[in-house]
């Protein structure tokens, strides 16, 4: 799938080898055009070039370039490093003026296989101001909270137009999810209205910001499964990623959760495909990617329920539907799970034995994050499935932190690497 943004209406012409494409845009997909390229042989290097013109015009301007390297086969051991990281330009930590994002400059040095880019990946209910929360002279953004179309597209070219983040995307594959600030914080289709302005009371905001994200992303978008994001990729013999929606189909967060009356996170179809494509897989190792993590508690405020899959003090979280999945998974005997996620402003590492009786069966989970956003260290998690927390990397005190230099110790990101013997 390749993405690009043509600078108006009219036309972009993808070049993939002697394959060509032209593809309309237009004001109804903010100029953002997309096509899918069939046929690509595995573990190669490929060149690819757009170009745009204008409505108006019989040419096409000059080309920009690319490249990406297609997935190994999946029987093929090969090594492969990649790297994931979320919550960009949030609570007004945006593009600084000198060095953009930082941590993406970090990222766009090392080399890697491609990059996930695991949600809140703007902050459509927050603003860019010439001044950022650290003091630091900062690009500012032409856009307030999102409540239209228009702002939700004018946040999603702010964070395109940094040269690296360009950069790292024309040179890499990209894999998007979306977590809560796609729309507005905490959101699921039960809880994306808004009172308050700039909104419009009653207004739902998830179709927009989900048209957005689609606009603004390399994502299939195919007949039969319109709008879905979740899905798998498989990368050698290593590596198959499980990408999960924990957004389009939630329950209310505020609602409770018991074994009598599961709540469910990824609804009933994502579910049902989860369990069918992990117990297929052969692969050496299942990654699984979900925007929230599985047990430090989220949700603000608490009153209005947990956001993630704990429940921590409350009762309110997805653990029910969780433990199904886990155990689906012990019973199945699907082992070597690593479970990535950001979402929560500071980076930690856990290791689960869920099941007394069996402790060779554990999970791991790995969160990263932020890439580029506010600090919120909390060193609370949920003891359930037997956590053990291994790792911790963020400020004591997030408001002992005042400048941007202090703070950039403390953006982040995580990288995986497997070689190819699977280790």
């Amino acid at each position: 799938m390749l993405w690009a943004h043509g600078a108006g209406s009219g036309a972009l012409r993808f070049q993939l080898g002697k394959q060509w494409r032209e593809v309309p845009v237009d004001e109804s997909s903010n100029y953002s055009g997309k096509t899918l390229f069939h046929g690509l042989r595995p573990n190669r290097l490929y060149h690819y070039r757009v170009s745009f013109r204008a409505a108006a015009t019989a040419d096409f301007g000059p080309a920009s370039q690319g490249e990406f390297r297609t997935a190994p086969d999946a029987q093929q051991p090969s090594p492969l490093r990649f790297a994931w990281g979320g919550d960009l330009a949030g609570q007004n930590v945006c593009r600084d003026q000198a060095e953009g994002f930082p941590a993406l400059r970090a990222i766009d040095a090392m080399p890697l296989d491609f990059f996930v880019g695991l949600g809140d990946m703007i902050y459509a209910d927050n603003t860019c101001e010439a001044v950022g929360l650290f003091g630091n002279a900062q690009v500012k953004g032409d856009f307030g909270p999102a409540a239209d179309m228009a702002d939700f597209w004018a946040h999603w070219r702010y964070a395109r137009q940094d040269p690296v983040y360009r950069r790292l995307q024309a040179k890499l594959p990209y894999y998007a999810v979306w977590d809560d600030h796609e729309v507005v914080n905490d959101f699921g289709p039960l809880q994306d209205t808004r009172q308050q302005e700039p909104y419009t009371p009653g207004k739902h905001l998830m179709p927009l910001g989900l048209k957005a994200f689609l606009d603004y992303n390399p994502i299939a978008e195919l007949p039969h499964t319109p709008q879905r994001l979740y899905r798998n990729i498989r990368w050698g013999k290593q590596v198959e990623l499980f990408f999960l929606d924990t957004r389009q189909y939630r329950d209310a967060n505020a609602a409770q959760d018991s074994p009598q009356q599961p709540k469910s996170l990824l609804g009933r179809e994502q579910l049902a495909w989860l369990k069918a494509s992990l117990k297929a897989s052969d692969a050496v190792w299942k990654i699984i990617v979900t925007s929230v993590p599985l047990s430090i508690p989220t949700g603000f405020p608490e009153g209005n329920g947990r956001d993630g899959w704990a429940h921590y003090d409350q009762s309110t979280g997805f653990s029910n539907e969780l433990s199904d999945i886990i155990g689906f998974m012990h019973q199945n005997a699907i082992g070597n799970s690593l479970w990535l996620t950001t979402d929560v402003h500071f980076a930690a590492a856990f290791r689960y034995t869920p099941y007394a009786d069996d402790p060779d069966f554990k999970i791991h989970e790995i969160v990263s994050g932020p890439l580029n956003a506010g600090l919120f260290p909390n060193d609370k998690f949920d003891p359930a499935f037997g956590a053990e927390r291994l790792f911790f990397y963020g400020p004591k005190d997030s408001g002992a932190v005042k400048t941007w230099d202090e703070a950039k110790l403390w953006l982040n990101y995580g990288s995986v690497a497997v070689d190819e013997r699977g280790r």
